[in-house]
């Protein structure tokens, strides 16, 4: 198992077409939730310490995953989407419009998670979206998303199904998960499966596993049995405390109450999750309200403290 970290904008491989030896690769484009850090409207002391140089600055949640560094699909496409692809050289277009770019996976139907699919509508040949029917069905029926993109090219959809594997170009493999939730208002009436997933990788040769979490409101024991032994786990670090907003004055919600895990408290996910028997754990989609965006927080102390980690924007992770 090789880990590595990336500070900033390095290519990844080889050049151009050539075959790696098969490890999953899996780099953070965006490491906040939605609205990024700062954000831009919110004056909250951790936002305003992060524009006086506290710590970095955050683009909205996606990652992009390949196993042979030639064939990349993204997980999420956030409206911060094109500084994503431009800030990874891996994501250029090789020659006229041909693009390393195969597809989009889908977590769920949320606005920072898939209004970026409107900055790729010049995709000539088409964009293959993979989305389980009821992402599909709010992104068409609900926020009118998918109708507008195809305004402007031909959406190939793949249909996702929960607890089915699925074989990706490339030699990487995947399987949905289902993430209950209570978020129903943004996901449209009816109770069906599929609103929001995580994603479990598997590299098809070399049997490495990532999983892929950023929206969980709490860890049931389904949701446990996912996570349970792979090589890395990528998870909702979305607030430090459960009643983070409240505190603020930000929000009338706690943090469960809007389908986040909060990361600390005996029931909060730096408790629960060590017992999950993960190599490595690394906090995305972290609000900017979250004092662990600040590099010197007594708070990111206590995560790093536990052997748990923040994840960046340019974060690159091998398996």
């Amino acid at each position: 198992m090789e880990w590595r970290w990336t500070a900033g904008p390095a290519p990844s491989g080889g050049p151009a077409g050539e075959e790696t030896e098969g490890v999953v690769l899996l780099r953070v484009l965006g490491s906040a939730a939605g609205g990024g850090s700062p954000q831009w409207n919110c004056g909250c002391p951790v936002c305003t310490a992060v524009r006086s140089g506290a710590g970095p600055a955050r683009t909205q949640s996606s990652v992009a995953v390949s196993a042979d560094r030639r064939r990349w699909f993204l997980i999420n496409a956030s409206p911060d989407v094109r500084t994503q692809i431009e800030a990874f050289p891996a994501l250029h277009p090789r020659e006229d419009r041909t693009t390393p770019l195969e597809a989009v996976l889908l977590t769920d139907a949320e606005l920072d998670h898939t209004l970026g699919l409107l900055m790729l509508r010049e995709a000539r040949a088409g964009l293959s979206l993979y989305a389980t029917p009821a992402v599909h069905k709010t992104l068409r029926d609900g926020s009118g998303l998918l109708p507008a993109l195809e305004r402007y090219c031909p959406v190939q959809w793949r249909a996702v199904v929960p607890g089915v594997g699925m074989s990706l170009d490339g030699g990487l493999s995947c399987r949905a998960f289902d993430v209950p939730t209570t978020k129903r208002s943004r996901f449209g009436p009816g109770e069906d499966h599929g609103r929001v997933v995580g994603y479990r990788l598997t590299d098809e040769r070399s049997g490495g596993t990532l999983v892929y979490l950023p929206g969980v409101q709490a860890l049931t024991p389904e949701l446990a049995a996912e996570m349970q032994g792979c090589q890395c786990l990528l998870i909702d670090g979305t607030c430090w405390r459960d009643d983070e907003l409240v505190r603020l004055g930000l929000a009338g919600k706690t943090s469960r109450e809007m389908g986040h895990l909060p990361i600390d408290g005996p029931d909060g996910s730096l408790a629960l999750l060590p017992a999950l028997g993960v190599g490595r754990t690394i906090f995305v989609h972290l609000n900017n309200t979250n004092p662990v965006l600040l590099e010197d927080s007594p708070e990111r102390r206590v995560v790093e403290g536990s052997g748990m980690e923040v994840a960046r924007d340019g974060l690159e992770v091998e398996v």
